[in-house]
């Protein structure tokens, strides 16, 4: 029996590792079982954090423009969209005893920001420490992919962003990055890889979310 609590699920992975497949095909799922759940996205999620994804997309869609963002307005651009984001949405869910999945969340500041791009974590650390309270992931399913097949799907995408353009080497790091994250607290990360086209990575983590609401 579901006793209604307040959890909180996240999905990390680089570009075509299915992340935000999985997190969709869980959330149907769990709709489908009427358990009280919503799906939400970083960067955005609420209409204000949107905008500012909108922002930090645009200044990568003018090959023209040879100023870009620097790294660090980079980042500061995805705390405050996940600022907002906490605040008007995953929090107040939260407080209604709300199953929240997100697709991305602070591991992908981490793998990308920091290791990938060298922004200081301290930095990262330091701003997080006041957006985000208590609030942290109850459970982080890191999907990992073989590169070759992450660019494959990629390819296949008929609408691509910022994300969806990096070079092979920059996926590799920010991948290591997630592995290294994950080995970090095996308690609260579950990996998967998700390299082949199979229904068995959604069992296991539907499997995976019995075991949490359990605790």
């Amino acid at each position: 029996m579901y006793k209604r609590k307040p959890i909180f699920i996240t999905f990390e992975g680089i570009e075509g590792s299915g992340k935000s497949y999985q997190s969709y095909k869980l959330f149907k799922y769990l709709k489908g079982k009427k358990f009280p759940v919503i799906l939400t996205r970083e960067p955005g999620g609420t209409d204000s954090a949107e905008k500012i994804r909108k922002v930090i997309l645009d200044d990568y869609f003018h090959p023209n423009i040879k100023e870009k963002f620097n790294k660090y307005t980079d980042t500061l651009l995805y705390l405050a969209a996940r600022n907002e984001h906490v605040k008007n949405k995953i929090l107040p869910a939260l407080n209604k005893k709300k199953i929240v999945l997100c697709d991305r969340f602070v591991d992908s500041t981490v793998a990308y920001q920091i290791y990938g791009k060298g922004v200081n974590k301290n930095l990262v650390g330091v701003i997080h420490k006041y957006i985000l309270g208590n609030i942290k992931p109850d459970l982080t399913f890191i999907l990992k992919v073989k590169i070759s097949k992450a660019m494959e799907r990629v390819k296949k995408r008929r609408i691509k962003n910022r994300y969806d353009k990096f070079p092979r080497s920059f996926y590799i790091k920010v991948q290591r990055a997630f592995m290294k994250i994950a080995r970090s607290n095996k308690t609260r990360y579950f990996v998967l890889d998700n390299s082949k086209d199979t229904n068995e990575i959604e069992k296991k983590i539907q499997s995976e979310f019995y075991k949490i609401i359990k605790k």
